[in-house]
């Protein structure tokens, strides 16, 4: 059996795109990886996606999108996709178990944010350690955050969260910062924002919340600091590495695209964080797999 169209991943892009072309009629398949729901599985809150003005829960947000998806006939596979052959039609997708067939491909597989590694920074997510100030900046008003890093996400961070905070201290592990210039002049010329050079963040304490921080300088003395949050602004990893030498990727390592989600390969768009390396919200991820799925439609169209 040739599929219409195979989509992997299983966080808003995938599933918007699976409903929109399970409503079209294409029976999708998603093949959603054994750990299925992407970065919204690990947010407690979302309050910036249309349509919920108390806010919604990000499991509980991944879960009604999936029972939609359902509802027009998405099907639904929890493996990981290992390989995909795109040099002969009909396209493969391979997982440790099976070959599929299909005549289009959207993937959709997001990216993770990169993190200090320390296990109290696990404890505390979601609980006042975020790796999204422009998603979580608004429940931290009036309080004093961190942020952590030194690149241009971590100064558009630290800047967006002056609009609610009444402090942001950067820490970074250098003496410089590798942001690009403007985005470095603004933060130096922001009086809410300080920085801590040559340091990095050893331990998150708290009870329930964050309370504080330990910091390490660089001759490994060990300071405390009383904090309501931390911002973890230190890269994002996209899942793209199964594409590699089959689709073009950046030097990041992000999906290199046309009109936003077409790519060299006829029958193959890519959707949501693994492409986006500037925006990256569940709403814009969500619009991204739509408009792959309006590409598929218009494709299959033609085959018929």
């Amino acid at each position: 059996m040739v599929e219409n169209v195979i989509i992997i991943g299983s966080g808003p892009a995938g599933l918007s795109a699976a409903i929109y072309t399970a409503r079209e009629g294409f029976s999708p398949l998603l093949i959603g990886g054994s750990i299925s729901g992407g970065q919204l599985m690990l947010t407690t809150k979302v309050e910036n996606m249309p349509g919920f003005p108390d806010g919604i829960d990000g499991p509980e947000l991944i879960a009604l999108m999936r029972k939609q998806a359902e509802k027009f006939g998405t099907r639904f596979v929890n493996e990981d996709v290992t390989d995909i052959e795109l040099s002969s039609k009909p396209l493969k997708v391979k997982t440790a178990d099976k070959e599929y067939e299909t005549n289009t491909i959207i993937v959709a597989t997001g990216a993770n944010a990169k993190t200090l590694g320390i296990p109290s920074e696990q404890k505390f997510f979601g609980h006042g350690v975020s790796t999204c100030g422009t998603c979580d900046g608004p429940f931290f008003k009036n309080k004093n955050v961190i942020v952590v890093g030194g690149g241009d996400t971590a100064m558009e961070d630290s800047l967006f969260l002056t609009r609610f905070c009444t402090s942001v201290t950067i820490v970074h592990r250098r003496d410089k910062f590798k942001a690009s210039k403007i985005m470095q002049d603004k933060v130096m010329a922001n009086p809410k924002i300080k920085v801590i050079w040559n340091s990095e963040v050893v331990e998150i304490i708290g009870s329930d919340r964050v309370s504080g921080i330990r910091i390490k300088d660089q001759s490994g003395k060990i300071s405390e600091m009383p904090i309501d949050g931390v911002f973890v602004a230190v890269g994002h990893s996209p899942n793209n590495k199964f594409l590699q030498g089959k689709l073009k990727l950046d030097e990041l390592g992000y999906a290199v695209t046309h009109d936003e989600v077409l790519t060299d390969v006829e029958g193959v768009y890519v959707a949501g964080d693994n492409v986006d390396r500037y925006y990256r919200q569940a709403g814009t991820a969500s619009s991204s797999g739509i408009k792959a799925a309006l590409h598929v439609r218009e494709y299959l169209q033609k085959m018929q």
